[in-house]
């Protein structure tokens, strides 16, 4: 007769910043179980400049190996959850039992920001595609002028000084979903001073391969010869509403989550960072602290809150530490401060916060990784 077990078994459906922060912080309080398609962690910040500086090509991979002490990763695909037998489906047919679910399967990005394939190889021959067809364009456009947009523009432009560059950007300032109009003003002065070319209040009509014709005030199009779009992601939920489980989501495809991260209706299910519909800006600290926070609420479930612990509410943040750089040397910062709203600061701040190491050592130190 097998002896019965106490160890609580929380599965974790997803190896993105708030995946990974959870699995981090349950590792010693719990049998974790990371479920990620990936073989290795994707520090998605660092992968605009892994596109375009061939030095960095490997920057944003970070492998699982040292995450968990005591858990395991799973290279596998979710593919639907059985809440009556409390157990994951996997792709290949095998079973994964649960306690607690996670799910942390965040959001799907537009080229360049995505781990291609499944293999660290895989995704690095991707950005070499694009090095190559980046330093080969006579002419490069981007289309989406928020905080991804105005980055990657700056890293074209120095992978690139020769080429014509352009930024076309629906709203009337750059970043205007993203940060204060400050922000947008030093973005289009640091663009516009190296020879970048902004559209503001352009509308993409339509694209045929590298043929993208814009409506703008002037109705003419505009063409290039390599094109990027970022106009937007989309949470990584398909596969829920495939498996029967539509009902979890809003009409935006993010998973419904109460004020303690548990999935509406499910009290032993959780989700976090970009996959819910927390309303805060979908940031990779966003992510985290969501991750930081669920540890405490499965805690206290799992303990049945036999210590006196209770549940609590997470409390989305109305500002974070918000960087876009211009590359290693430049960029703009938003930072929250006492006694006003927010502080914006410029260049030389945004080198030092993020520009210049895209937060690759405080990924790896997140991680357990020892390599440099």
């Amino acid at each position: 007769m097998a002896m019965a077990t106490t160890t609580r078994q929380v599965v974790i459906i997803g190896g993105g910043y708030a995946g990974v922060r959870l699995a981090r912080e349950l590792d010693g309080d719990a049998d974790v179980t990371l479920i990620d398609l990936k073989e290795a962690f994707f520090h998605r910040i660092a992968s605009l400049r892994a596109s375009a500086d061939e030095d960095w090509t490997y920057s944003p991979f970070i492998e699982y190996d040292s995450l968990l002490a005591n858990g395991r990763i799973i290279q596998n695909k979710a593919v639907n959850v059985s809440t009556a037998d409390r157990h994951v489906v996997l792709a290949t047919g095998h079973r994964v039992p649960y306690d607690v679910l996670v799910i942390a399967t965040g959001a799907d990005y537009q080229e360049p920001a995505r781990f291609t394939g499944h293999t660290i190889e895989e995704a690095a021959v991707s950005f070499r595609g694009h090095q190559r067809r980046i330093a080969a364009a006579r002419s490069l456009l981007v289309i989406g002028g928020g905080p991804s947009g105005v980055e990657l523009t700056a890293e074209l432009r120095r992978a690139n000084p020769g080429a014509t560059v352009t930024l076309a950007h629906s709203g009337q300032r750059l970043l205007s979903n993203h940060g204060t109009g400050r922000m947008g003003r030093q973005a289009r002065a640091w663009l516009e001073k190296h020879d970048v070319r902004v559209l503001l209040s352009t509308f993409v009509s339509s694209a045929v391969g590298v043929d993208v014709r814009l409506r703008d005030q002037a109705g003419g199009p505009l063409g290039a010869d390599v094109v990027f779009w970022t106009t937007g992601t989309t949470p990584n939920t398909l596969w829920l509403r495939l498996a029967g489980l539509g009902a979890w989501l809003d009409e935006s495809g993010h998973v419904k989550v109460d004020s303690h991260l548990q999935v509406l209706g499910q009290r032993d299910i959780f989700a976090i960072g970009d996959v819910n519909d927390v309303s805060e800006a979908k940031l990779s600290p966003s992510a985290v602290a969501q991750g930081e926070a669920a540890a405490h609420n499965i805690r206290t479930y799992l303990d049945n809150s036999k210590h006196g612990a209770r549940p609590r509410p997470y409390k989305p943040a109305p500002v974070r530490v918000f960087s876009v750089p211009f590359g290693p040397e430049g960029g703009t910062t938003l930072l929250p401060a006492l006694g006003r709203d927010v502080l914006v600061l410029g260049s030389r701040a945004t080198s030092a916060l993020k520009g210049k190491h895209l937060a690759v050592p405080m990924m790896r130190k997140m991680l357990g990784s020892t390599e440099e």
